[in-house]
């Protein structure tokens, strides 16, 4: 059981704090006066509601604000102002300090690395199973009842294995857990902290954490900036939006709202995706039919890709290099409005990296998550459920294939119907893997030749896009809504282009 799609006080109070943040850029007549305020706006009482004191409670939430403004974190070590480096993150472009993720020190519960303890479940049975199979003699009896000496235990769980009454728990982080790289480590003090060189910024730690104790940085601040001056700014959403902000909310309320936000228009991404599938289909014939035995990855998961370059550099020339749907998509609204700035919005973290490499300019000038979107609604007052819509203004641009790259499956599978369809003599196979965990072993299989020949899809984040860090709601229910945005496209395929 995942805490993920559960509307929980961690998700409550990131959305509050996006939703404090873009009223600091639309309000604001003095930004360090008032974002120094906010602390005590958000905890205005002496009772704490989620900290022991009141003042740790306000330390959580300071560092929070600095990462939602784009700020790194305070070192602990230095006396820092807590709005140091707001004058220089307050501008109308993309701002960023690296790194994307971090750890709030003072909000990290140093929860257990990998432990298995007794609970009061233990009924100091005569028997005693648990010290018959441990390998270590680790298990010895206090009182009757078992205690597992955690210096000498190996962490074999043969004794949660074997106990009668469940009474082992096995105690794991949980945003250790969700890494499928291994890029949580701990500090000195037991906490958790990220190491950057295996990290592949998914953010799939960060919606685990049950203290909501890392964070990723946001843009919110200097979107809403750029919005506010005189320059065009154009929204690219992304196909996994449908149903991310209510139920009955359509996608031309979703598009009328984001114009009341002031942004001057919106595409939809699943055109770069028709644009991805078609030129991928063709790539793929042309390494089947020109006998290359290797085999293709897609590329338009930026963790899966930055997995495969770190982990796996055998595989590099095999990712495609076609253009992901954001980069393709941007470019064609830049050849359309030059002098715009180009907004993605989206499910994923990690295409905030994406849109700042320097090896291929992507034209995206800001990258804002769903859950920061929703935060920008809220501080506008936008009911998005409420708004008028010409049925004409509805978003209606991209096919069936494009739309559905937004669930797991939904790459390789447009595809691979691309193929069928406009290559019809080539026989193609399709492998896919979701999840860091699983897409690992898929790379090692392939390193190892055991996937030549076929197209693999590949995402960072277990259900797909729309199990993204970014995402508002449960995978099962972001499932439904894409296949019912994949059903009412006017057409099935991109046409074929030469």
């Amino acid at each position: 059981m995942s805490i993920r799609g559960l509307d929980t006080e961690v998700r409550k109070t990131r959305k509050q704090i996006f939703k404090e943040v873009a009223n600091l850029a639309y309000h604001s007549e003095n930004i360090i006066d008032d974002l120094e305020a906010l602390p005590y706006k958000l905890s205005d009482a002496d009772t704490p509601r989620f900290w022991e004191n009141i003042y740790r409670e306000r330390a959580v939430t300071r560092e929070r604000l600095r990462l939602a403004m784009g700020l790194s974190l305070r070192p602990e070590n230095k006396p820092v102002h807590a709005t140091q480096g707001v004058d220089e993150s307050d501008i109308a472009e993309k701002y960023y300090e690296p790194p994307l993720m971090q750890v709030i020190p003072s909000a990290c519960n140093a929860c257990a690395e990998n432990k298995y303890v007794v609970t009061d479940q233990c009924k100091a049975c005569t028997a005693h199973p648990c010290a018959k199979v441990c390998p270590r003699q680790a298990i010895s009896f206090v009182d009757g009842r078992s205690y597992i000496n955690q210096d000498l235990c190996v962490k074999c769980g043969k004794c949660k294995q074997v106990c009668p009454y469940d009474a082992i728990s096995k105690q794991v982080r949980p945003c250790a857990l969700a890494c499928g790289v291994n890029a949580i480590q701990s500090d000195e003090y037991g906490r958790a902290c990220i190491d950057d060189d295996k990290c592949v910024k998914c953010g799939m730690c960060m919606v685990h954490c049950p203290f909501g104790a890392i964070a990723d940085k946001s843009q919110i601040f200097q979107l809403i900036r750029a919005i506010q001056s005189e320059v065009e700014v154009i929204a690219i959403i992304a196909p996994a939006f449908v149903g991310q902000f209510g139920e009955n909310v359509t996608p031309a309320q979703i598009k009328e709202g984001l114009k009341q936000l002031g942004f001057a228009g919106v595409y939809e991404v699943a055109i770069g995706a028709d644009m991805g599938a078609m030129a991928e289909a063709k790539h793929y014939v042309h390494m089947i039919e020109s006998g290359d035995p290797a085999f293709l990855l897609t590329s338009c998961c930026p963790s899966w890709s930055v997995l495969a370059k770190k982990f796996f550099p055998e595989t590099m020339e095999s990712i495609s290099n076609e253009l992901t749907p954001m980069v393709a998509t941007a470019r064609k609204v830049k050849e359309e409005h030059p002098d715009a700035k180009v907004v993605f919005i989206g499910p994923c973290a990690s295409k905030k990296l994406e849109a700042s490499r320097k090896t291929v300019r992507s034209e995206v000038d800001f990258v804002i998550t769903f859950e920061e979107l929703d935060g920008m609604f809220e501080a506008k007052e936008i009911v998005l459920s409420e708004l008028e819509t010409d049925e004409s203004d509805e978003i209606k641009d991209a096919t069936s294939a494009g739309r559905g790259y937004a669930v797991a499956g939904g790459v390789a599978g447009a595809i691979e119907a691309c193929i069928k369809e406009y290559y019809p003599e080539v026989e193609v196979h399709i492998e896919h893997a979701e999840g860091l965990s699983e897409c690992k072993k898929i790379l090692a299989l392939a390193k190892a030749g055991k996937k030549n020949g076929c197209l693999i899809e590949g995402m960072g984040c277990p259900g797909g896009c729309v199990g993204g860090a970014g995402t508002n709601i449960p995978i099962p229910k972001a499932n439904a809504q894409v296949k019912k945005f994949v059903n009412c496209a006017e057409k099935k395929l991109p046409e074929m282009t030469e």
